[in-house]
């Protein structure tokens, strides 16, 4: 043990030395500038009460779940859940999961097989990367957002007809809107050389999900892809300000991930009140699409009152998510905390999160944030930056 203790003791020493040692922290009082509480709400009155009558007109639900859903964890709720949020993104199935991570180990842990091949953008979230981990398949990553990569990829990849048997199938996996860049995936150029070569894309659309579209239904819906991709994951814990995430697709890709998917098949379902608080988030976002317009005049805001130089160190995006590149785990580290002194809650991300010399403050924007927060965090952004 003392062995064991002690190694771990030196890869913590050696964050340190490094500037990056990871801390949890709690309490903020700040304005919130860093959750993904994109539009409110996780803290929304209206909300709460929505959830608090949720639960109470269903007297006969339990605190637990009691199980997974294969033994005793499932309910004709969850599975009308499931129907109404694949009804609201268009899509024909959904298998909810308790996490967007748990969704993505299911995915990329079951559905490649040893003689096929995963394409991933180098930027996807690590819950893809994990899940590609512990898949039989091939896996290489192509440059972020680049076509003309992508379809090097695909062409060395092509597949291969062997009579009586499948063909290899290749699967590219990307995310709709980038968490860490706030930029957004050429989906729809995707999906063409995809369809060109038979491959088939799996979208993650947590950081779209609520914001994109005309009522919150992601990119994929925006721009009309919803029969051309595999599957599509929506979590709940960012824009819906609840928690857990659906897997959409067919009907084959939902039961084929009930039967093959360990991180489905062998752990505990969400209990009732998690699955209200999703109906109920689900019906508010589709009561009241200002919330989205609101956080869509809040990132124009803040694109036009960053000035030209602070707009040179800046990941365009037109997402709510908006990133300044500042080198140096130190340096970033310094800026972010001469914000938070200013009052405004702006993380630092550092290497190893991002690669070294792409650390960058990453700054959200909410539906809440006020013009004059907005206006004076611009302003202190761009004295600190100089």
């Amino acid at each position: 043990m003392v062995e064991t203790e002690n190694r771990l003791r030196h890869a913590l020493e050696q964050r340190e030395s490094q500037d990056s040692l990871r801390r949890l922290t709690s309490g903020c009082e700040l304005v919130d500038f860093c959750s993904n509480d994109y539009l409110g709400f996780s803290r929304s009155e209206v909300l709460k009460g929505r959830i608090r009558d949720e639960v109470a007109k269903n007297t006969g639900s339990m605190i637990g779940s009691t199980g997974s859903r294969l033994i005793s964890g499932n309910s004709q709720y969850c599975e009308g859940l499931e129907k109404f949020i694949a009804d609201f993104h268009d899509a024909e199935s959904g298998l909810i999961f308790n996490s967007g991570y748990d969704a993505n180990i299911g995915i990329f842990s079951s559905i490649p097989q040893r003689t096929d091949t995963i394409l991933y953008d180098q930027l996807v979230h690590a819950s893809i990367r994990d899940g590609i981990r512990l898949s039989n398949a091939k896996a290489f990553s192509f440059r972020h957002n680049d076509i003309v990569d992508l379809e090097r990829r695909l062409k060395a990849e092509g597949r291969v007809s062997q009579e009586g048997r499948f063909a290899k199938n290749v699967l590219v996996a990307v995310e709709s809107v980038y968490s860490m860049d706030g930029d957004c995936a050429p989906l729809t150029e995707m999906v063409e050389l995809c369809e060109r070569y038979g491959a088939s894309l799996i979208v993650d659309e947590a950081h779209a999900t609520g914001v994109f579209g005309k009522g919150g239904e992601g990119r994929v819906v925006e721009l009309g892809l919803e029969d051309r991709v595999l599957a599509r994951v929506h979590t709940f814990g960012k824009a819906l300000g609840s928690h857990g995430a659906i897997v959409l697709g067919s009907k084959t890709v939902r039961s084929y991930l009930i039967n093959f998917a360990r991180s489905f098949i062998y752990t505990t379902a969400l209990p009732f009140h998690s699955l209200a608080s999703v109906r109920c988030a689900y019906e508010y976002l589709a009561s009241d699409k200002e919330q989205i317009a609101g956080l869509k005049e809040r990132v124009k805001l803040f694109k036009t009152l960053i000035g030209s130089e602070l707009a040179d160190k800046m990941i365009p995006s037109e997402s709510a998510i908006q990133c300044v590149v500042i080198a140096g785990n130190s340096k970033v580290k310094a800026v972010a905390k001469g914000i938070q002194e200013s009052g405004y809650d702006v993380r630092a991300i550092m290497h190893p999160t991002v690669p070294s010399g792409a650390e960058r403050l990453r700054i959200c924007l909410h539906s809440f944030n006020t013009e004059a927060e907005i206006e004076n965090l611009t302003n202190r952004l761009g004295a600190l930056t100089q």
